[in-house]
C-alpha cells in the first residue's frame, strides 16, 4: 500500500481571509533573529510562511526590504542609498546624518526610540539591531568609501548613529534634542567621516 504524499506547499497568494505580508513578516522576524542576516534565506522565510518564495519579491522586493519591514522602521534602504551615495565621498557622513535624522523626524522618532528601548532586554532584537546597522546600511556605505578595515569603521560609525538616535529620541536629551538639523549635522557629520574615510589608527 503506498504512503500517502505529503501535501505540497501552497504556491502564490494565500485563500482570502489569510494574510500572507503578515505571514511573511513574523516568519522573517523568527528567522532573522535566529541566523541573522546573512544566515537566513528567502526561501527559508517562506518556507516557515507557507508561501513560495516569490511572495517575498512580490511583497517586499528582496530580502533587504523584508528585513528593515520586519523592524517596522520607516526607511527603505535602496531609497537611502539612491539619494545618499551620489556626491562628494568627503561630504558622505553630512547627508547620511542629515538623510537619519529626516526619516527619524517624520514620526518623532517613535519606531527608532521602540527599537533601542527594546534591545536592552532582549537579545534578539539586539542582533537584529546589530544586523542592520552593519549590514545592511552602514555595510554598504562602506565598501563605497572605506579605504581599509571595513568591520571596525562599521562599528565606529555605528556609535553616532545609534548614539544619536538614542540621544535625541529616546534619552531627549536637550538641547541636542531640539536642535535644527543644520547644527547636528555639523557637529556630528565630521567625526561620522572620519569614521568613514579617515584615519582611524
Amino acid at each position: 500500500m503506498n504512503e500517502p504524499r505529503p501535501a505540497a506547499r501552497r504556491r502564490g497568494r494565500r485563500p482570502a481571509g489569510e494574510d500572507t505580508r503578515s505571514a511573511l513578516l513574523a516568519a522573517a522576524r523568527v528567522e532573522f533573529a535566529e541566523r541573522g542576516f546573512e544566515g537566513a534565506t528567502v526561501r527559508r522565510i517562506a518556507d516557515r510562511a507557507g508561501v513560495d518564495a516569490a511572495m517575498v519579491n512580490h511583497w517586499f522586493g528582496g530580502k533587504e526590504r523584508l528585513f528593515t519591514a520586519s523592524l517596522d522602521l520607516p526607511m527603505d534602504p535602496e531609497a537611502i542609498f539612491a539619494e545618499v551615495l551620489p556626491g562628494d565621498p568627503e561630504q558622505l557622513g553630512a547627508r547620511i546624518i542629515a538623510m537619519f535624522l529626516q526619516v527619524w523626524d517624520a514620526t518623532g522618532g517613535g519606531p527608532l526610540a521602540a527599537l533601542i528601548r527594546s534591545v536592552a532586554g532582549h537579545e534578539e532584537a539586539a542582533r537584529m539591531m546589530r544586523e542592520f546597522v552593519s549590514r545592511v546600511i552602514l555595510g554598504r556605505f562602506i565598501g563605497e568609501v572605506a579605504p581599509d578595515r571595513p568591520e571596525l569603521r562599521a562599528a565606529l560609525c555605528a556609535t553616532q548613529i545609534i548614539g544619536l538616535g538614542m540621544i535625541r529620541y529616546v534619552l531627549r536629551l536637550e538641547p541636542l534634542a531640539s536642535a535644527d538639523h543644520e547644527t547636528v549635522v555639523a557637529t556630528i557629520a565630521p567625526n561620522l567621516q572620519r569614521y568613514l574615510t579617515g584615519e582611524i589608527g
